[in-house]
């Protein structure tokens, strides 16, 4: 059994120290807001953040997770002032949907750095994120209106 701290709460995972904290997560406990894509930390799917800092699940051990806080999408989601998310709805940015969970953790430690990105600060920290659909633009676009809600105290318009 590994102790690990999920989204604020404790779990005791019976899981193998070096099975990738992917598995644990949507194996184990049945936390299926990550995603799988590529197992080689090259896609984003996975992205999950350790402590704060955003880390691709499927290749991070659930022995490096144990003592610090992971925060997966359904974690970020219980957050009431998490303008990412009502930004992506407001600007439509899922087409298929699946990337979209990695892409919004990777969004919210950009925001929490950089309250106020340009659009090359957005495709820098988004550069580890793919998007076989292409929604690119509506990524970048949703980014700066979550940027803008979060200034504003919510209201993007």
């Amino acid at each position: 059994m590994v102790k690990l701290k999920i989204n604020q709460k404790e779990y005791s995972v019976d899981a193998s120290p070096d099975m990738p904290l992917l598995w644990a997560l949507r194996d184990v406990l049945g936390l299926t807001g990550t995603k799988f894509g590529c197992g080689m930390a090259q896609c984003g799917a996975c992205t999950v953040h350790l402590d704060g800092e955003a880390v691709r699940s499927c290749v991070t051990l659930v022995s490096r997770a144990v003592g610090k806080e992971v925060t997966t999408i359904e974690g970020l989601s219980a957050d009431p002032t998490n303008y990412l998310q009502k930004a992506w709805l407001e600007i439509d940015v899922p087409q298929c949907g699946y990337c979209q969970s990695g892409q919004i953790m990777s969004a919210a430690v950009l925001l929490r750095e950089n309250p106020n990105p340009t659009d090359e600060d957005i495709d820098n920290a988004m550069s580890g994120n793919i998007c076989r659909c292409g929604t690119y633009p509506r990524i970048r676009r949703a980014i700066h209106l979550a940027a803008q809600m979060q200034r504003e105290g919510g209201n993007g318009k």
